[in-house]
């Protein structure tokens, strides 16, 4: 008789279940009017789940409420994983179970499953707004609980969950939460956001005063949010999201200090006016002698690999230009104007012996200078030796414009006197005269980077002789 009792119980519990599956609230009555204590009973079976669990998971409400006002303390009931049915809920975002939830137990907003999650952190981690605020308005304290140091506001960021942030920013005031709270690295909700390139979760905090504010606070290594920025990747958000701090008044944390930065209502009238001439002086002369002094050098360190073919191929025309010389050579011994001529020799130099000369004296010149390129770039170009890429940049202007000068000489030489004069020379002498004020410029600009260096090596050593100790 015992053995059967105890069946049926089983089969019950077992029908309870179903039922909670399914949603069956008349199949829940029937049974607790056969057995009034099978909700008592579910203690004694091995199952984890109560039927209340199932019935928030399936979203069943009417079938929760009835298990409620027959059990009211099931609600505080925990799973294998310590979720509550209002940890079920909130996760699934069940607005109007979570209302049935609270009214049965409003402590249990505070239970933390075995990962540390109360409700509120399921609920802001999928979103749910209504969910939210129910949970709010029952337990506001709980906004307060943390999550592994991490704030509800830092997991609203976190899991990218806007529309919850605003619902919490705008509560927290009511509730004395800190806005600018920080997790166990010490980063601020605005830190959060930009290592996570959250671009409208950025401008939404940067418009509430009491963040922007704090918009230069630092985190456990000293960086603040823009220097946070630059230390990722940089790409065209990466740059939409400074110039969104910056226009905050967020600054690097090295430059918080610099008086440049003050408000301008701390300012003398004075400074004002010499921190505009400093400005304007900068952009009207410094600007372009410090492209002057930095950039060439860079951009020849970088374009090494394309110097070195340029000097190579400046290299192996002049070298062809000197073993087949223009107007090719002679074929036999013979003479020409009472003059020997050898046989492999060049002919344009018994022809015109000044213009040969000239010939090969500029083409032997841009065949030494674009050697010297080559070389001077195999061995290495030290970074920081200004004076060798000064160097390096004479040689090449050097190997161009002799390179230039064979051509014209050459063009000369196997140009009939006809054709010249059809030509004009009105012509050849314009674009001779703009190579002229072309090398000119650039002369200028290698004198300029010569007098710099050689007047900071003469104050170097005028300040090392003034610093040096005197002798007994």
């Amino acid at each position: 008789m015992d053995k059967s009792n105890h069946d049926i119980e089983e089969d019950n519990v077992a029908a309870l279940y179903e039922a909670s599956h399914k949603g069956c609230e008349s199949t829940m009555i029937s049974l607790m009017q056969r057995d009034a204590l099978i909700l008592n009973k579910i203690s004694l079976t091995s199952f984890t789940d109560t039927p209340l669990h199932i019935a928030v998971l399936h979203g069943h409400l009417e079938f929760t409420a009835a298990v409620l006002r027959k059990k009211p303390n099931l609600a505080a009931r925990k799973d294998s994983r310590g979720r509550t049915a209002l940890h079920l809920a909130s996760a699934e975002g069940h607005a109007e179970i979570v209302r049935e939830l609270l009214q049965a137990d409003t402590d249990v907003c505070l239970a933390r499953d075995q990962d540390g999650r109360i409700p509120l952190h399921l609920a802001v981690m999928r979103g749910h707004i209504e969910v939210i605020e129910k949970l709010l308005n029952s337990k506001p304290n709980s906004i307060l609980e943390d999550l592994d140091g991490a704030s509800v506001l830092h997991l609203c960021v976190k899991y990218n969950c806007l529309d919850a942030l605003k619902v919490l920013v705008e509560s927290a005031d009511d509730n004395g939460y800190s806005l600018n709270s920080k997790d166990n690295d010490g980063n601020s909700i605005l830190h959060l956001a930009v290592m996570l390139g959250q671009t409208e979760a950025i401008k939404y905090l940067l418009s509430v005063l009491k963040i922007k504010g704090e918009a230069n606070a630092i985190n456990r290594i000293g960086n603040n949010a823009l220097d946070v920025l630059e230390l990722g990747h940089r790409d065209f958000k990466s740059l939409k999201i400074q110039d969104m701090l910056m226009a905050a008044g967020v600054r690097r944390s090295k430059d918080l200090n610099s008086p440049n930065l003050l408000p301008t209502t701390q300012r003398e009238p004075a400074a004002q006016s010499s921190w505009f001439k400093k400005l304007w002086a900068y952009f009207c002369l410094c600007g372009w002698f410090k492209h002057f002094k930095r950039h060439p050098s860079d951009m020849i360190v970088e374009a090494r690999g394309t110097l070195m073919l340029v000097a190579t191929v400046i290299a192996t025309v002049t070298f062809q230009t000197g073993i087949n010389p223009p107007g090719g050579v002679w074929q036999n011994d013979g003479k020409y104007n009472n003059r020997n001529c050898t046989t492999g020799s060049a002919v344009l130099s018994d022809i015109d012996p000044d213009g040969y000369k000239a010939l090969l004296y500029f083409n032997t010149t841009s065949l030494v200078a674009a050697l010297s390129v080559v070389l001077l770039a195999t061995i290495g170009i030290p970074k920081r030796s200004k004076l060798f890429v000064w160097l390096l940049t004479l040689a090449m202007l050097i190997a161009v414009t002799f390179m230039l000068f064979t051509y014209f000489c050459a063009t000369l030489l196997v140009t009939s006197g006809a054709v010249l004069e059809k030509i004009g020379g009105t012509s050849l002498l314009l674009i001779f005269g703009i190579w002229i004020v072309v090398l000119l410029i650039a002369g200028l600009v290698l004198i300029y980077r010569l007098f710099v260096l050689m007047v900071k090596y003469l104050l170097k050593c005028i300040l090392c002789l003034t610093m040096r100790p005197p002798t007994n």
